[in-house]
Order: structure tokens, then C-alpha cells, then sequence
């Protein structure tokens, strides 16, 4: 791996906040929020991902004075000790994201999310007497297949035959459980970064993230789900669904995720040290079923459909009990599915001159 290249404006006297992965979608609008409340960011992505380089663009046009560009791979030990160096908080976004690129290279997915967060927590470590805060961006991956709980069908959806579970969803009490080298190598991650909060004071928080989706997000079939269905259909394309599409998650929309990051940052005094769930909770909770009838009526037409076997450690229900981020860290309610679908969908057809129907405010 070659050396970093930096870019951007002089820091001056003011420490920055470091924001691994911040040109990813949710990094880069965590650092646009950062920029819009007059932090100095360092943007410190590797821009291995396509398409992240227009969202590093968009910032860059946005916060000319703030944003510092570092160009960079988090396994790169001398890089991550530079973007370190003056930092006032972390936010660790960088990783390599999807199940099915684990599958097909687990050394790099174990290099990437373990060692690179690693050489995070070790260089924070050798800082001292700092005690520089640190929110890791974890998965609700960690909390296995969950084929234990048992499920009824619902419609075109998977509940929890539990009405308690059914009603409040997965707390984070539930016992970890990892399955596939991405869900090793988050978890394994996960369990360091609240272990140095522990053995060597690093003040530490914990977000095991369920399905985020927002602007700025250009998903695949591998990752980002909601937006790629949404691009395919906004393009006439078929879309590809592994399982039944009865599997059901809680989505939630990236504003209000940038909330909890922030907030987990400005509480660390009393919340360091703990992992917390977070997604939309129960109130948007939908199957993948939904989400497609949704988007026919938003559409005015059917959307085509592919279907295939279910993929390894796939969780047929996932939903975040979100009782105690939203208590502990003061979060807002967070948008309704439909209007946050229906404004995504609005997003793309501006930014990607993708047509939808006219219909598209029906969704809210």
C-alpha cells in the first residue's frame, strides 16, 4: 500500500474530527453535519468504493475551509498515525461492508475490518493521557443468523412469534453470534473497540447498525439495499431477491442516523463503553415484500422480479429494540419509512436522471 495523499485546507489551531470511510454515505453526510456545525473534518477514505469520489466532491464544494481529504487505506498503519496525530474525536465508518465479499475474500475482510480497526484503537492507545473519544460503526450482523427465535408468517412478512419480542425487538442483551468471515471480522471489531474502553480508557461507543439508506446513497445488490431497489426500479430493471422477500429489517433514514453518531459522541462521558442497536425499530420495520408493493404504487407500475436462494447468514427478521439508544443518548423520532423512501426515490431521479412516475409523493 503506498503512503497517503493529503488534501485540503490548513487545520490551523483547531483539532479536527476524523471520519474514517467519510466519503461512504453515511461518512459523508456524518461530515457534512460535522462541517455545517463548524468542525475542521478529516475525510480519511481509501475511495475504493465507486462512486464515493462524487460524494467527496460534494463535500469538498460544500465545505471548501473545512474538509481535509486524506486519501488513505486504514491498513495502513502509518496513515491511520497521521490522520490521528491532532484528532479531537474519531468516527470509524471505513470497512469492507458485504457478507458476499467475505465469502469470496475473508483476508481481506479480516484485514480490513479487524487490523484496520486495530491500528485505530492501538494509535489511540498511544496517545495517552488524550483520551480521544471513539464511535465504531458496528452491524446488527453480529448478532448471528438469530435462528433460534421463532417466526410466524405474517402476511408478506417474518414476526417473531414472541409477542414481547415481536413488539419491541432485538435488545442488545441478545448473545452474539457470528456467522461468515464479515460478520467475524465486525463482531471481533466490535468487541475490541469496547474492550480498550475497558483495559486502557479509550472512551468508546458502540452503533450495531441495522439497514441505514438516504441521499447519497448509490446501494448494489451486495449492500445498500433499499437504494438499489430503488435504482433498478427507477431504471425499469428487474430486481433480484435472495430468499422469499418475507425476511424483514427496520430501516432508518441517515439524518437520523447522523443524530445518534453525533450524540453518542457529545454523551461519551456517560455512555462510553456500551454497544447500542440501532435502526428504525419497530414502527419501520418492512419486509422486502413491502417495500417492492410500495414502490410499484409509487412507480404506477409493476416492477420485475428475480428470485434466488437465500444467501449465507442471512436473517430472515431483524429489528433493533431502540428503547435504549433513543433514551440514552436523547434521540428524535425518526422518519416515517414512506417519506423517507418517497424522498430517496426523489434524490436519485435528480442526481442520477433516473425517471419515476409523477406519483412519487404518494408514498408519504
Amino acid at each position: 500500500m503506498s503512503g497517503a495523499e493529503i488534501a485540503g485546507p490548513a487545520l490551523g489551531g483547531r483539532k479536527p474530527v476524523l471520519v474514517t470511510g467519510g466519503a461512504g454515505f453515511i461518512g459523508c453526510n456524518l461530515a457534512d453535519r460535522l462541517a455545517q456545525q463548524g468542525h475542521d473534518v478529516i475525510v480519511f477514505d481509501a475511495l475504493a468504493r465507486p462512486g464515493v469520489e462524487r460524494n467527496l466532491a460534494w463535500l469538498q464544494a460544500r465545505h471548501p475551509a473545512r474538509i481535509t481529504t486524506m486519501v488513505a487505506d486504514v491498513r495502513d498503519a502509518s496513515a491511520v498515525d497521521t490522520a490521528l496525530r491532532d484528532a479531537q474525536a474519531v468516527f470509524h465508518l471505513a470497512g469492507q461492508v458485504a457478507v458476499t465479499t467475505s465469502l469470496v475474500s475473508p483476508q481481506e475482510d479480516f484485514d480490513i475490518n479487524l487490523r484496520g480497526t486495530f491500528l485505530i484503537l492501538e494509535g489511540l492507545r498511544q496517545r495517552g493521557g488524550g483520551k480521544v473519544p471513539l464511535v465504531f460503526a458496528s452491524t446488527n450482523k453480529v448478532y448471528g443468523d438469530l435462528g433460534d427465535v421463532a417466526l410466524e408468517q405474517v402476511q408478506d412478512s417474518y414476526l417473531p412469534a414472541d409477542p414481547a419480542l415481536r413488539a419491541s425487538g432485538i435488545g442488545e442483551s441478545r448473545p452474539l453470534d457470528f456467522h461468515t468471515p464479515y460478520g467475524c471480522s465486525k463482531g471481533a471489531a466490535d468487541q475490541y473497540v469496547l474492550d480498550y474502553d475497558g483495559s486502557f480508557g479509550v472512551p468508546t461507543t458502540v452503533l450495531r447498525m441495522s439497514c441505514i439508506y438516504g441521499q447519497r446513497q448509490m446501494g448494489t445488490e451486495d449492500q445498500g439495499w433499499v437504494a438499489h431497489f430503488l435504482i433498478r426500479a427507477l431504471r425499469g430493471e428487474p430486481i433480484s431477491i435472495f430468499g422469499d422477500g418475507r425476511q424483514v429489517r427496520d430501516v432508518l433514514q441517515v439524518d437520523n442516523a447522523v443524530e445518534a453518531y453525533l450524540n453518542a459522541w457529545s454523551r461519551m462521558g456517560t455512555t462510553h463503553g456500551r454497544a447500542f442497536n440501532l435502526g428504525g425499530g419497530p414502527g419501520n420495520a418492512i419486509s422486502l415484500r413491502q417495500l417492492l408493493a410500495a414502490m410499484q404504487d409509487m412507480l404506477g407500475r409493476r416492477v420485475e422480479l428475480q428470485f434466488a436462494d437465500w444467501r449465507a447468514g442471512d436473517q430472515r427478521y431483524y429489528v433493533s429494540d431502540t428503547r435504549a439508544i433513543r433514551q440514552e443518548l436523547g434521540l428524535s423520532e425518526p422518519r416515517p419509512w414512506r417519506e423517507g423512501i418517497a424522498a430517496l426515490a426523489r434524490w436519485l431521479e435528480q442526481e442520477s436522471g433516473l425517471q419515476a412516475a409523477s406519483s412519487l409523493e404518494t408514498l408519504t
